[in-house]
């Protein structure tokens, strides 16, 4: 059985950190993925999807300290569903993303290349693909830089 999602998207906000009891560290961050689609009339809409993703330990930490609110960052990991009661006694059913590799797309100023947000595990290189907001998505629909 498979359990596996890949996302690039821009960060909704700064990825925020939190420690539990025992000193593990988990970050949270929000991910905005689009899909652009012609609708009955043939004009192009885009449609925004927003992703839950949760980050643990040592990739949390880095999270917080390289990551910034727009930056575009490719995630790979697993779907997580959960339910909690909230303080109004409501039981709430949430979808996270728990990432196990998160990398930057953004350009490093420094250096001209691609700045890596380093993985728990060795990876091939991802590349930005960067389009012109007011584009077309192909004519075989698929959106997918890769």
């Amino acid at each position: 059985m498979i359990n596996k999602v890949t996302l690039i998207g821009n960060l909704g906000g700064d990825p925020e950190v939190r420690h539990l009891e025992n000193g593990t560290a988990v970050g949270r961050f929000s991910l905005a993925t689009n899909e652009n689609y012609k609708d009955k009339d043939g004009n192009w809409q885009k449609l925004t999807e927003w992703h839950n993703i949760v980050v643990w330990r040592d990739q949390a930490e880095r999270a917080e300290k390289q990551l910034k609110k727009g930056m575009t960052v490719f995630v790979e990991g697993k779907i997580s569903y959960r339910k909690y009661t909230g303080q109004d006694g409501v039981e709430r059913n949430v979808t996270d993303i728990v990432a196990n590799t998160v990398r930057s797309l953004e350009k490093s100023e420094n250096s001209g290349s691609d700045s890596r947000f380093p993985a728990t595990e060795p990876t091939r290189s991802a590349t930005a693909v960067t389009m012109p907001a007011d584009a077309p998505p192909p004519a075989d629909g698929d959106d997918l830089p890769f």
